[in-house]
């Protein structure tokens, strides 16, 4: 079995670590490590899964995982990767993000045991830290030379237009600050983060070495250590995730696909990985899953020789939907995708069924034109809804087989619509061919 580490590099999550020696620590004993997620909402979405899932494999392998949700660093905001500053959120808004976001992280990581992770606030120690205090004994050990060299901040100087405020700047500071802090209380060696937190990632271990060699200089001398070696801490990024088309991962022309049900439901988070790429599917298994790499070569090789049979997004879809959403809306997911192509569209829930027929036209009647059993023909709805141009075509497409009411193919031309068609009590689902669809609702 590979090591800890080597799996990491395996599947393409080491982008870049700060010492050669992390491997080997990390094979000595286990080891503490944290990574920070902002409360800019109530939820996390998918472009947090990575750094979710690494804590999650270290935690697997014996290492113990602190999140740190930045319910200080989060009224600042942190500049990389922005071309302006964002908008400030209020306590109160902040409050209620990192309550989202913690229930949110407790569903991946196991909060009991020997390396129980720990989900913590980093407002609980900036909130008794004073201004002047943190520019006396934090603020000094950085230079504005060396700040402003760092790639985020200097992208932003370059930009006339929106430049960077002196509330971003000190951005590094703070993050660097969690890094010392958790160090000095909770004995944490390693940082991990996408690749474009880099740059606050070696502030904050440039941070522990200064602090270190400034608190007990005689100490760091006999030990050989002086200000660029010492203690040795670590840091990890991974790469961005990205989509082979250019396009931002995890945003659809719907919005943003979240990992709280309440804001993208179990259906549509399953159909989004179903419809991944060829070219990012096996980066997303090898970033997502935790297939065996026996597993993932086999997957590889059927994508290759049978692409038409999306295994590979298949596999993808239910092994991020179980982990998310667990087991049973897994089956939900798989039951509601089927529906849209069997007549088991009628087992369907009304939620789940507004799910997989949101993206298709409808329209609105009256229940009261159910009333009367003559009262509302097929025919009529066919051409109300425009899936037919006239009732002549609504008549030549119903005789040649193309029709179909609630997933049932129609053969009767003269078929009334009554209540006992519709589904959840209000619906009614047409369908001309294989993919044109449209729903009616009556009220």
């Amino acid at each position: 079995m590979l090591s800890l580490f080597a799996d990491l590099e395996a599947r393409g999550i080491v982008k870049q670590i700060t010492s050669p020696q992390l491997s080997q620590r990390l094979a000595a004993q286990p080891i503490t490590l944290y990574a920070g997620f902002d409360p800019t909402s109530d939820a996390l979405h998918v472009g947090s899964l990575l750094p979710l899932l690494t804590l999650r494999r270290f935690q697997m392998a014996g290492h113990r995982p602190i999140a740190v949700v930045g319910g200080a660093t989060g009224m600042i905001g942190d500049p990389s990767g922005k071309s302006q500053e964002r908008n400030l959120l209020t306590d109160e808004q902040i409050q209620k993000n990192v309550e989202g976001i913690r229930s949110v992280i407790s569903k991946f990581l196991d909060m009991t045991g020997p390396n129980a992770a720990t989900i913590v606030n980093n407002s609980d120690w900036f909130r008794t830290l004073s201004f002047i205090h943190f520019l006396r004994d934090i603020g000094k050990h950085f230079t504005v030379n060396h700040m402003v060299a760092k790639e985020s901040v200097r992208a932003r100087l370059e930009d006339r237009e929106h430049g960077i405020s002196y509330t971003e700047f000190s951005y590094m500071l703070l993050q660097a600050y969690d890094f010392h802090h958790l160090h000095e209380t909770q004995k944490c060696e390693l940082q991990i983060g996408g690749s474009d937190q880099w740059g606050n990632i070696t502030a904050g271990i440039e941070l522990i070495r200064r602090i270190r060699v400034a608190k007990d200089p005689e100490a760091a001398q006999a030990a050989g250590l002086d200000a660029d070696h010492a203690p040795e801490v670590f840091g990890l990024t991974h790469p961005l995730v990205s989509k082979a088309d250019g396009t931002k991962f995890g945003k659809t022309e719907s919005g943003t696909i979240w990992l709280d049900p309440k804001k993208t439901s179990p259906y549509r988070f399953y159909q989004f990985f179903i419809q991944t790429s060829d070219a990012d599917v096996m980066t997303y298994l090898k970033f997502f899953t935790f297939l065996s790499h026996d597993q993932l070569r086999e997957i590889e090789a059927s994508l290759q020789i049978s692409p038409e049979k999306r295994t590979a997004q298949t596999i993808l879809a239910q092994e991020l939907t179980r982990l998310v959403h667990g087991e049973v809306e897994l089956k939900k997911a798989e039951k509601a995708t089927h529906a849209l192509f069997g007549e088991s569209i009628r087992e369907l829930d009304e939620t789940t069924l507004m799910d997989v027929l949101s993206g298709a036209p409808s329209t609105l009647k009256s229940m009261s034109s159910l009333a009367d059993t003559s009262a509302l023909a097929l025919l009529d709805l066919l051409v109300e809804t425009q899936l037919c141009p006239s009732k002549g075509q609504a008549r030549k497409d119903v005789q040649a087989g193309g029709i179909y009411l609630n997933n049932e193919r129609v053969t009767d031309a003269i078929l009334n619509i009554q209540p006992l068609h519709l589904l959840a009590d209000r619906y009614v689902v047409l369908r001309k061919g294989k993919k044109n669809y449209h729903w009616v609702k009556f009220q």
